[in-house]
């Protein structure tokens, strides 16, 4: 089990996670790949002290190399639930599972907006992860949507256990229909009968990932010391709300993880 685990590792993660081990914690980050980041992809940043004129990817280089030199454990993946355990809470990553005492969500923000009836219907036909729930649909007829090399390898998956795979890669306007259940996948016009529906994202919006956590103004309601609503569980940088500044990422995560190392202190004593 880890003192820590921390979802993401931009500006906000990597400083809550070198903060964390400095105070002699067990750490873990779990992120997607640097290369898909927003701040990877950023032309040029002027306005942080002590890397002048850097561009995106040079800064996500820096990043990585400290926490690389600094031993904490990376894991790459899409972090698909949180769940708490009395005590700990487990995460959820692909098929994998892992468990610490607390959590930082530095997971930035998901710009992509929900289709039509994904909300709805997760759970109920709509899945994030082919290799969880695909065995729920042998021999049926599902559709995969999205374009990266992950949906095309949930789609090949899929397609030694299902009846029918359909893969969507382009980008565009879907929307899901159904009555108890997933039923159908809408898009351009039309209408594709299907038992479920796998939408690979790079990630998953911070709101389907812990059931109970409270928001305020389109971000994870925190307070000055960075706790969420739910005990053990802490939120910095962007996923918090406005402004998006890698300044401001990078103090909300060193407070989060001093309030995260304070929490697991009290709790083992």
């Amino acid at each position: 089990m880890y003192d820590v685990i921390i979802i993401g590792a931009g500006p906000a993660g990597v400083s809550a996670a070198l903060t964390c081990v400095n105070r002699g914690k067990k750490v873990a980050v779990i992120s997607n790949a640097s290369e898909t980041s927003s701040v990877y992809k950023a032309e040029r940043i002027t306005n942080y002290p002590g890397m002048p004129e850097v561009t995106g990817r040079e800064m996500t280089e820096t990043f990585d190399r400290q926490l690389e030199e600094s031993g904490v454990e990376r894991i790459t993946g899409r972090v698909l639930q949180i769940m708490p355990f009395g005590g700990s809470f487990g995460v959820g990553v692909g098929t994998d599972f892992y468990e610490a005492k607390s959590i930082i969500i530095a997971a930035g923000i998901t710009r992509e907006k929900l289709y039509e009836g994904e909300s709805e219907f997760l759970g109920r036909g709509v899945s994030y992860c082919a290799t969880c729930d695909g065995m729920l649909y042998r021999g049926k007829k599902v559709a995969v949507v999205g374009g990266g090399k992950e949906a095309y390898h949930d789609a090949e998956f899929l397609r030694g256990i299902c009846g029918e795979v359909l893969h969507f890669p382009e980008n565009g306007t879907y929307a899901i229909k159904g009555n108890e259940k997933a039923e159908a996948l809408i898009h351009k016009g039309n209408e594709y009968k299907v038992d479920g529906v796998f939408i690979i994202k790079d990630t998953v919006s911070v709101r389907k990932l812990l059931e109970g956590l409270e928001y305020r103004n389109g971000g994870i309601k925190v307070d000055s010391a960075m706790k969420t609503n739910i005990d053990g569980v802490f939120a910095a940088g962007d996923c918090t709300g406005k402004p998006y500044q890698i300044a401001k990422a990078t103090g909300e995560g060193n407070v989060a993880a001093i309030s995260a190392c304070e929490y697991i202190d009290s709790i083992n004593k």
